[in-house]
């Protein structure tokens, strides 16, 4: 694939049948806790994720350098994991971007906890020297309002402390939703766990019971067909494998396209028949996106290609992404007609202007960038910078778009 796609403008009657890959965020726990375990589970429907792969890589591995590349992630979740590995020492390092986003909030935890970490470059910053050893306290602070994937670093290994881990979570939390499929998903191997008010409370385990476990796929990964389906005439779009009593915090997806887009949901067996609602009303889009931040840029793209002017908040988090993705957000939105302004945790699209030529979306090495807004090709020609950064969640991106 060249280092840029054309999306030529198709009919927008579409109807396809497409099977998405086992969701990322569950698939990366389920590897931890395996992990730590001795991998007494047996995971299906697995991700095929770039991200899901570096992790499984790096568990395997017996090397004293881990590079996890764009994977953030797995920057998190192994800097834990590692912390607790006794008598192994690992450097965990990563690509240029990785190196700029901060990790200090999950290290000073981790130290608080007894962990030997340092840092081999910039303050706060990968890449790391990660000392592993026996973690005995049993009780951590961490400010609420930070990236969830902090927090769930923290309370996946939590099961192997000897007396389990206390964490309290101080202000508003962030992402709350992802906190609780972390816990689901622990409860579901077996360990007991307790969240009441800004407290997680996970009781020690010494071993899990051998399963098998089918992981759902990715609701992130469904929102860019729920956009395809707001932009088009007339849609009857299948995808599979995926749960009414889902564990995944932007299985919102559904209310919030159904409310504001006119898209229906229709649950059969394991699979998801979207569709048009006739006649529906179109409104201008407000909505606080606190709990489900990675569906931002899908929004503020469906938005845009429908001519709604929105007020999307909670977006604190996106700022320390793969990019700063509300700057990214308000720079492409503009080469399609879009009058954005941006705080640091909010982006309102104001009003729209007539663009002429076709635009190129840049991606900033962000997936997101680049598959949320694919789906504007239902109005127009448009071309996608490094098509193929895709791959760090959704690999068959492209392959299941052109099946529409």
């Amino acid at each position: 694939m060249s280092n840029r796609i054309l999306l030529s403008k198709k009919d927008s009657q579409i109807s396809a049948e497409i099977s998405i890959g086992g969701s990322k965020s569950e698939t990366n726990r389920l590897l931890i806790l395996n992990a730590l375990y001795e991998n007494p589970i047996q995971l299906s429907n697995i991700s095929d994720s770039d991200d899901s792969r570096l992790l499984q890589s790096a568990l395997s591995s017996d090397s004293t350098q881990i590079d996890i590349h764009h994977a953030g992630t797995a920057m998190r979740f192994l800097t834990a994991y590692f912390a607790i590995q006794e008598n192994r020492t690992v450097v965990l390092t990563g690509s240029d971007r990785m190196k700029e986003r901060p990790i200090g909030v999950l290290v000073d935890a981790l130290r608080s906890l007894g962990a030997e970490i340092s840092y081999l470059d910039k303050e706060g910053f990968p890449p790391l020297k990660i000392q592993g050893g026996k973690l005995t306290t049993n009780f951590v602070e961490v400010e609420a309002n930070i990236s969830s994937q902090f927090i769930t670093a923290l309370l996946l290994i939590a099961p192997k402390f000897p007396k389990g881990l206390h964490i309290q979570l101080n202000g508003k939390i962030t992402s709350r939703p992802y906190l609780e499929m972390s816990l689901k998903l622990v409860n579901q191997v077996g360990i007991s766990t307790e969240f009441k008010g800004n407290i997680i409370r996970i009781l020690p385990q010494t071993n899990l019971e051998n399963k098998i476990h089918r992981i759902e796929s990715d609701w992130s990964s469904a929102s860019y067909f729920y956009s395809i389906a707001a932009l088009s005439d007339s849609v009857e779009i299948k995808l599979d494998t995926f749960f009414s009593n889902s564990l995944q915090g932007d299985s919102e997806v559904v209310e919030i396209y159904k409310n504001y887009f006119g898209v229906q949901t229709q649950f059969v067996g394991n699979q998801i028949l979207l569709s048009k609602i006739p006649n529906f009303n179109f409104n201008e889009v407000i909505l606080d996106l606190n709990r489900t931040p990675d569906l931002a840029q899908t929004i503020a793209v469906t938005c845009t290609g429908l001519k709604l002017k929105c007020k999307l908040s909670g977006l604190e988090t996106l700022k320390i992404k793969e990019t700063d993705r509300l700057l990214a957000l308000q720079n492409e939105l503009a080469k399609i007609g879009a009058q954005v302004e941006i705080t640091n945790d909010s982006l309102e699209i104001q009003d729209f202007f007539e663009v002429s030529e076709i635009p190129l979306i840049k991606t900033y090495n962000d997936h997101r960038m680049a598959m949320s807004f694919a789906p504007l090709v239902v109005f127009q020609d448009l071309e996608i910078e490094n098509p193929k950064v895709v791959e760090k969640s959704y690999p068959n991106f492209w392959e299941d778009f052109e099946k529409l």
